[in-house]
């Protein structure tokens, strides 16, 4: 099968994201910015690179002859980081370099990985602007990550068809795979239970839209619930 490109596979979705692509027979060129920090990367049928998401030619150099690329990169390891290294630009930096990088070497198909703080609430503003729901600490984050998104749609009518998976606030490191997963749209779900979904099942959703793309240039959600069987 043709190859994947994770960029960002030192961090859990895109170590998941590698792990689901090569059970199912894909190669992965797996990008890190600095490639002896994960020496564990290293296994059959995965290429580890070094790489900048906000490299457009980069971008272009690694994705070449592959089937698509997945963006799971994060500049922003939790509040204890702080802010002070956090660019508020990364993000649309790296839309723009995987958007034009991917256009270039004729790689048509984008999954990025989204944050639950720009999804809507009940009320219908976004979960990060309502300080019992996020942390307002990290409230610059969120925004940076919005802002991604933002470019993603004003640039959406290129060559490039790309898709954001958001999954809920709560990803579980150690849940288990179900190979399921619910898809919703731009709101939380609010039937009065709490969206859950583990990595691996996060992992499910991002390859199926590389191996049999359904969403196009837009934004959905992808939860399960802990107390059913999904169908």
């Amino acid at each position: 099968m043709s190859g994947i490109v994770v960029f960002g596979a030192g961090g859990r979705a895109g170590r998941a994201v590698t792990a689901e692509a090569r059970a199912r027979g894909f190669v992965v060129t797996a990008v890190v910015r600095d490639p002896a920090r994960y020496p564990d990367l290293d296994a059959e049928g995965v290429t580890v690179v070094a790489g900048d998401v906000t490299d457009p030619g980069l971008v272009a150099g690694v994705v070449g002859g592959h089937a698509g690329a997945v963006h799971a990169v994060s500049p922003f390891s939790g509040p204890e980081q702080g802010f002070d290294t956090l660019d508020p630009e990364f993000f649309v930096k790296a839309a723009d370099a995987l958007l034009d990088g991917l256009a270039s070497a004729g790689v048509d198909r984008l999954v990025a990985v989204g944050l639950a703080a720009n999804l809507l609430g009940a009320d219908g503003r976004p979960v990060m602007d309502d300080p019992l729901a996020f942390p307002p600490g990290i409230r610059p984050f969120a925004l940076a990550h919005t802002a991604g998104l933002h470019r993603l749609r004003e640039r959406g009518d290129g060559p490039v068809d790309w898709v954001m998976l958001t999954p809920p606030g709560f990803l579980d490191p150690g849940g288990a795979r179900t190979g399921r997963y619910r898809v919703g749209g731009e709101r939380l779900p609010d039937d009065g239970r709490a969206p859950w979904l583990s990595y691996a099942d996060l992992a499910v959703a991002v390859v199926d839209e590389i191996e049999r793309p359904v969403r196009h240039r837009t934004r959905v959600s992808v939860f399960n619930y802990r107390e059913e069987t999904v169908e």
